[in-house]
C-alpha cells in the first residue's frame, strides 16, 4: 500500500467520529474502507487510490472516556478540488463502526497550497524587505572605497620604519605606535604618520624630530601615556594628540581620528600635566638645571648688548634658590620690548592699525622693509617659501604654533593683537606692548630726572 509523500499533498480532509461504545483504530480504518467501496465507482474506490498514491494513510485519533469514544480523522489527498470533496461526503455515509453505532462529521476540507502560498508570500516580503534595506551603494561610497582601498597600499618605510608617503617632504609629522596605525591614518587621508614599531625609540624618530614639526599620536590607554613619556624624555615633541579613553589609534573612525588632532596639546603643557622631566637624548640622564643656565646665558646676552660695561658690576653673586625654582615651575614671559628700536616701534605700530579688521599678515626683512601681505590663512605656508624673514606683522593672536614655525624660519620679531604665554627666544609683542613710549624715550626720561 503506497504512502502519500507530503510534497504532493494537495487537499487534507478532516472529520470528527464519535461512537457510543468502545472502539479502535483498525475499526474505524476497516469501516471506512469497507462502507464506501463501491459507492463511488471504481475510479474512486479508495483501495484503489492509495494504491496509487492519490491518497495518502489514512491516520484515526481515537479516545475512549465513559464507554464511549471520540476522535479524529485526517485523510491526505492528491486529487483535484472536486474528487477531494467527494470523497470527504462520502465519511459521513458511514453509521456503524464495528459492533458500535457511530457518527462521522465533517469538518472541512484544507487547501494545502493556500498554506505554501501563504508562506510563500511572507518569505517574498522579508526578501524584499532586506533588499530594500541593503541597496544600491551610491556612486560617492563606490569611489571612497576604491580611495581607500588604494591609500591603504600607499604605505612606504623611512630608514626601516612604516611611514606615509608624504613624511620626507612634508614640514610636519604625525608619529604614531604600530604600522597599523598607519595604515588607518592613511584610509583617511592623512599621508605623513610614521611609527616607532616597538617600545623603544629608533635613532630615525629622534633624527626627524629635529627637522620637523612633530605630533605625537598615541592610544588612549596606559600604554599610550608610558610610550608617550619615553618619547617626550628623548626626541623634540611639539603637540601630543590621544585618542578616546580605551581605544586604539587603529580602531578610531574618521571623525574620531580628525577631532582627536584638533585637540591635541603642546607638549610643554603635556609635561606639566603628567611631571614628566627632560632628559638628554644620548645617555637618558636627567638634566634637570641646562634650561636654567640657557635662560642666564640668554639673559647675559641681552645685558652685554645694551650695558656691557655695567655686566660684572650689576651681576648678582649667587642667586637665590627659591626664586630660581619658582622661574622653573612658572616660566616668565620674556620682555622684547628693551630690545625694540623706536623706528621699528613706530613702524610696526602703525603696520598693526592697517591691519585691523582685515585678518592680514606683513613679512618684513631685517631692512624694515615688506617682503609681502598675504591672508592670516596662509601665513605658515607662505613663511615655508620665504627667504630670510625677520619680522611678522599680523591681524591676530600670537600661538604657540605660529612661535615655533617663526623660530625654525629664523623669524626675530613677532607682533600681533594679542598672544599667548610661553618661553621663546623670538620677540613676541602684542598691541598691548606697543601702546607704551619707545625705550629710547624712557631712558631719556630716566636721565633727566632729578636725582
Amino acid at each position: 500500500m503506497a504512502k502519500l509523500a507530503p510534497t504532493s499533498t494537495k487537499y487534507v480532509v478532516k472529520a470528527y467520529i464519535k461512537a457510543k461504545g468502545i472502539i479502535e483504530k483498525p475499526d474505524v480504518i476497516g469501516a471506512i474502507f469497507g462502507q464506501t467501496e463501491g459507492l463511488l465507482g471504481s475510479d474512486l474506490d479508495l483501495r484503489e487510490l492509495q494504491r496509487t498514491g492519490r491518497i495518502g494513510r489514512i491516520e484515526v485519533n481515537i479516545k475512549s472516556h465513559g464507554g464511549n469514544s471520540e476522535g479524529e480523522i485526517i485523510i491526505p489527498s492528491s486529487l483535484d478540488s472536486a474528487e477531494t470533496a467527494l470523497i470527504a461526503a462520502t465519511l459521513e455515509t458511514i453509521e456503524r463502526i464495528g459492533p458500535c453505532v457511530a457518527e462521522i462529521t465533517l469538518r472541512g476540507v484544507e487547501d494545502m497550497r493556500s498554506e505554501k502560498r501563504k508562506y510563500v508570500i511572507e518569505k517574498a516580503k522579508e526578501i524584499l524587505k532586506n533588499l530594500v534595506e541593503a541597496g544600491v551603494p551610491s556612486t560617492a561610497e563606490i569611489s571612497e572605497q576604491i580611495k581607500e582601498a588604494v591609500r591603504t597600499h600607499e604605505i612606504s618605510s623611512y630608514k626601516g620604519l612604516p611611514c606615509g608617503p608624504n613624511v620626507v617632504d612634508s614640514d610636519n609629522i604625525i608619529i604614531v605606535e604600530g604600522r597599523a596605525d598607519v595604515v588607518n591614518l592613511l584610509k583617511f587621508g592623512i599621508r605623513n604618520a610614521i611609527a616607532i614599531e616597538g617600545t623603544s625609540v629608533p635613532p630615525a624618530i629622534i633624527d626627524v624630530s629635529k627637522e620637523k614639526v612633530v605630533t605625537l599620536f598615541v592610544d588612549g590607554d596606559r600604554g599610550g601615556q608610558l610610550i608617550s613619556k619615553e618619547i617626550l624624555q628623548l626626541t623634540d615633541v611639539d603637540f601630543v594628540a590621544t585618542a578616546p579613553p580605551g581605544k586604539e589609534v587603529e580602531e578610531l573612525t574618521k571623525k574620531e581620528v580628525y577631532k582627536a588632532l584638533r585637540e591635541k596639546i603642546s607638549a610643554e603643557q603635556f609635561r606639566m600635566e603628567y611631571k614628566i622631566p627632560e632628559e638628554n637624548s644620548r645617555n637618558g640622564r636627567p638634566k634637570p638645571y641646562e634650561r636654567p643656565r640657557f635662560e642666564r646665558s640668554f639673559q647675559q646676552e641681552q645685558m652685554q648688548e645694551q650695558v656691557p660695561e655695567q655686566q660684572f658690576e650689576t651681576r648678582p653673586s649667587l642667586p637665590r634658590r627659591e626664586p630660581r625654582e619658582r622661574e622653573l615651575r612658572e616660566p616668565r614671559e620674556p620682555r622684547p620690548r628693551t630690545e625694540l628700536k623706536p623706528e621699528q616701534k613706530e613702524l610696526f605700530t602703525k603696520t598693526l592699525e592697517e591691519l585691523v579688521g582685515t585678518r592680514a599678515a606683513c613679512i618684513f626683512n631685517s631692512e624694515n622693509n615688506i617682503l609681502g601681505k598675504v591672508p592670516v590663512s596662509e601665513l605658515m605656508d607662505t613663511l615655508k617659501t620665504v627667504e630670510n624673514p625677520y619680522a611678522i606683522v599680523f591681524d591676530g593672536k600670537v600661538d604657540f604654533r605660529l612661535n615655533s614655525m617663526a623660530r625654525r624660519k629664523g623669524v626675530k620679531i613677532l607682533v600681533g593683537m594679542e598672544k599667548d604665554r610661553f618661553a621663546t627666544s623670538v620677540i613676541v609683542l602684542s598691541r598691548k606692548d606697543l601702546e607704551g613710549p619707545a625705550p629710547a624715550a624712557k631712558e631719556k626720561e630716566g636721565g633727566a630726572k632729578p636725582q
